[in-house]
């Protein structure tokens, strides 16, 4: 009996995999062709063993019909030789015996195989055909399935009547066939197993192009390659050229956005910078709010400048940064502009390649690090570290914690909200946290705040790392 998660599992594995289904219906097919042709081969076997079984017996009636007569007196006489020495060993299954029908015939004539009466049914129950022949089953001395062929003649110039019979032993036909039969399945049986072998070999060498393409899709996807290239079979190179359309266009796609955003931030610069004049010159105290609002919206329109970037180029080319260099490059900016916090680097292990572009990587580190030194007392650490085993996919850790005073966890999901400060006596808009926040989950990452080791906040960055 099959569990049912057994069967869920199969169901799955052979409408998921092309492979699976075509070897699974093939091999199908082919074990009912095989049984199909072996039950075909069989019954043709038996017919044939059977005719010449029937063939073997009417001869040998034929033997002792033209050997056996009646002497003057009535007596049966003869010596049937029939040339098969089962006729002369006991029990053997292979019988003849010509017996008296009418009472003026001499006693019967039995070969000396034949140690008792064989049973005969009556006419009745098997009648003669038109030959005064019939054929019939018996059981033999020895207890064997007999098969018998009898025919009554006038015998002899008195109108005597004999009856004729001569017996074979069906069982040796039985077992000779049922041997063919067990032959055969086997040899089909070894056939059929290395029909399946090449077709499974001829199955899987015939999808290896597919192999092939979807390698290919995966070193575009990692960005160590660009365009599908190789050599695809016939079928495949039409889907392999609609394929690197498709990437150029979203290529051009990409490129398009990246200009019209360039081209937005370079058309509102000159306004903001002018409006920061205006508002400096003004002075005072609506000098001072027309400067700050004129902050907050640059901050703004980088903010969403950079969203829009980063919505273009998502499910697009992945880009690859080494994190190990822009780690360093931004801990030594921040280190030069913080000097009075001590920060510490933790950069393990191999470098890990991230699956997007250097300024985006650089955005997240340094509003994360900005924040931390901003809070910190004395101490902020900077270290990377793997995912756990058995995440959904391969990714790994930015994790930046600082000695200071923290924030509450039920505050947590208040800091990274939009503009949304928990201290007003900082300088900043309130945007760094959120703008992180953004850029994370456009790369299919996470962000958590927790409680750091040191006291202060602890901020795990999860991201997409792309192969080395």
């Amino acid at each position: 009996m099959v569990r049912p998660g057994t069967s869920s599992f199969l169901w799955t594995l052979l409408t998921r995999s092309l492979a699976v289904r075509v070897i699974a219906f093939s091999s199908f097919w082919a074990i009912i062709a095989l049984v199909v042709i072996a039950t075909i081969i069989s019954a043709l076997f038996r017919q044939v063993s059977e005719r010449g079984f029937d063939s073997v017996l009417l001869a040998h009636l034929n033997n002792v019909i033209g050997s056996v007569g009646a002497s003057a007196e009535g007596e049966l006489q003869g010596n049937p030789n029939l040339d098969d020495l089962r006729f002369s060993q006991p029990r053997s299954g292979w019988y003849w015996a010509v017996e008296p029908v009418t009472d003026d015939l001499g006693p019967a004539l039995r070969s000396a195989s034949m140690t008792s009466q064989v049973p005969s049914p009556s006419t009745a129950a098997i009648p003669f055909n038109d030959s005064f022949q019939r054929k019939y089953l018996s059981v033999g001395p020895g207890g064997e399935t007999i098969e018998v062929f009898e025919a009554e003649l006038l015998i002899g110039d008195q109108g005597q009547v004999a009856r004729f019979r001569v017996m074979g032993n069906r069982s040796e036909l039985e077992d000779e066939v049922t041997r063919f039969a067990r032959r055969l399945y086997g040899y089909l049986a070894l056939f059929g197993v290395g029909m399946i072998a090449i077709n499974v070999f001829a199955i899987l060498y015939g999808l290896r192009p597919l192999n092939h393409v979807q390698q290919a899709l995966s070193d575009i996807r990692a960005g160590t390659a660009r365009r599908l290239e190789g050599p695809f079979p016939r079928e495949i190179a039409s889907l392999a050229d609609e394929t690197n359309a498709l990437i150029d266009n979203n290529r051009r796609i990409v490129e398009r956005s990246r200009k019209q955003v360039g081209n937005l931030a370079h058309s509102l610069k000159t306004p903001l910078a002018v409006v920061l004049n205006e508002g400096r010159a003004v002075g005072g105290e609506r000098g001072a709010l027309i400067t700050a609002q004129a902050v907050a919206l640059q901050k703004q329109l980088e903010h969403y400048l950079q969203r829009a970037r980063m919505a273009a180029q998502r499910d697009g080319l992945v880009f690859r940064t080494p994190v190990r260099a822009s780690l360093e490059r931004m801990a030594r900016v921040m280190g030069k502009l913080n000097p009075s916090i001590r920060l510490e680097t933790r950069l393990p292990g191999p470098d890990v390649i991230f699956a997007g572009e250097r300024e985006d990587l650089e955005e997240i580190n340094g509003n994360l690090l900005e924040n931390a030194m901003k809070w910190a007392s004395a101490r902020v650490v900077l270290r990377t570290e793997e995912a756990p085993s058995g995440t959904a996919s391969r990714t790994f850790r930015i994790i930046i914690e600082d000695d200071g005073p923290g924030i509450p966890e039920e505050q947590a999901r208040e800091a990274v909200k939009r503009g949304r400060r928990l201290d007003e006596n900082k300088p900043g808009t309130g945007l760094g946290l959120a703008i992180v926040t953004d850029l994370v989950e456009e790369y299919g990452g996470s962000l958590s705040l927790e409680r750091s080791s040191l006291g202060g906040l602890k901020a795990v960055v999860e991201l997409p790392r792309a192969e080395a």
